[in-house]
């Protein structure tokens, strides 16, 4: 009897080990939740009627059903899908956003749920290549957002103070950019796209996958073109009508660039990339006195006075410095900034800038003022060719990040 129940209880206690045993190799092979730096794919959800599962957007998109397919119908929409799937990449979650505009906090997938179709453009404020693209974006949005369309501008800031929701805020007001705007402060959906450009833009169907991709400026028609097709590719699998708006837009308030015309470069005063820094030591972080030589070469920057090499900038820290640069383009721009607000004196060629090719940011007197953190227009010129800027600032205090041009 005692051998008996000896034999019961060791075998009790063998399938108690063998029940937790599983349990624990059952734990282990669980997958692991995402992580935050990771970025998902956008995967539309359906139910068994071929339904997509409602969810609410910010998007008050009027023409979006809630639509429940046939099962002939829904083997034909994962057909397409399966098709996509080898054409085409899924487009990847919104990850690590710091704040949002224009909106309240949202997921892409929560777009796509309802069948929008979601163009994310990535962009940073002080990029004048992104605020050229911006017109378009602006009249892609007013044209197509009744229509299925949801553009989404993803900040992913150059310089940190682009991380800064009020300036980004204020960028967006001055822009008049209505659409939802995310700050992806610590990159980590540029990360996820993989995207290496100021401006990009992914073109996302309401299937989920990017269907259309471009590249800095440019190539508007193709991308509104590709919207049209996404849009009406999306009706045609909803059985809604054909009501597409056709023709392409022509915004107005667009700075015409020829590229070809435009031979210097984008220029960084900061010691991480100051490579066109003639008169000084690239790369040397900390302050240097340097002098404006007699020659000056095309495309080399030269500064004069005290100068402070910071990483991302370069500060003015003596009462008066000199800026000088030799261009071959037609329109310079200058981000920059001062806590206090400095002054500079804008010579073209050794003289007052003439008001006819003076940018935005110039004042009747030849002079620009330099305090917010911003791209400030510092020449518009009439036609492209070779000429030399000088910047004469008046007090310390000055950042100076970068000149481009166009």
């Amino acid at each position: 009897m005692n051998t008996s129940k000896q034999t019961k209880n060791i075998i009790l206690a063998i399938v108690l080990i063998l029940v937790v045993g599983s349990i624990v190799l059952i734990s282990i092979k669980k997958p692991k939740h995402l992580a935050s730096s990771d970025a998902a794919d956008i995967v539309v959800l359906t139910n068994s009627s071929g339904a997509t599962q409602p969810t609410d957007s910010m998007h008050p998109n009027t023409q979006t059903p809630t639509t429940v397919h046939s099962d002939a119908v829904t083997a034909n929409h994962n057909a397409m899908i399966a098709q996509e799937a080898k054409q085409y990449p899924r487009g990847k979650e919104l990850v690590g956003i710091d704040n949002y505009i224009n909106t309240q906090p949202f997921k892409l997938a929560d777009l796509v749920a309802k069948n929008d179709v979601v163009l994310v453009d990535f962009w940073t404020y002080s990029c004048i290549n992104c605020q050229r693209t911006i017109p378009y974006l602006n009249a892609w949005y007013k044209k197509y957002k009744d229509q299925g369309l949801v553009i989404v501008g993803v900040s992913a800031p150059e310089f940190d103070f682009e991380k800064n929701y009020d300036n980004v805020s204020t960028a967006v007001k001055q822009l008049g950019i209505e659409y939802p705007v995310v700050l992806d402060n610590e990159m980590q959906t540029w990360d996820a796209y993989n995207n290496e450009y100021w401006p990009a833009e992914y073109l996302i169907n309401n299937d989920g996958f990017v269907i259309h991709t471009n590249f800095g400026e440019g190539d508007y028609a193709a991308t509104e073109q590709a919207i049209q097709a996404a849009l009406k590719a999306r009706d045609a699998e909803l059985g809604l009508p054909d009501a597409v708006p056709t023709g392409l837009v022509n915004p107005v308030d667009v700075v015409s660039v020829n590229g070809s015309q435009v031979n210097s470069p984008e220029t960084y005063f900061g010691s991480n990339r100051n490579e066109y820094l003639a008169n000084g030591t690239q790369g040397l972080g900390g302050v240097q006195n340097l002098t404006t030589p007699n020659t000056i070469n095309l495309n080399q920057l030269y500064l004069d006075g005290s100068w402070n090499f910071h990483p991302e900038f370069a500060e003015s820290t003596s009462s008066t410095t000199k800026i000088t640069f030799q261009y071959s383009a037609k329109n310079v721009y200058f981000v920059a900034s001062s806590a206090t607000g400095v002054r500079a004196k804008v010579l073209i060629d050794g003289k007052q800038i003439d008001p006819s090719i003076a940018g935005s940011d110039v004042s009747p007197d030849g002079t620009v003022l330099i305090q917010a953190d911003k791209l400030y227009n510092i020449v518009h010129g009439t036609s492209y060719g070779q000429h030399t800027l000088e910047l004469d600032i008046e007090d310390s205090g000055l950042d100076a990040y970068t000149f481009t041009f166009g």
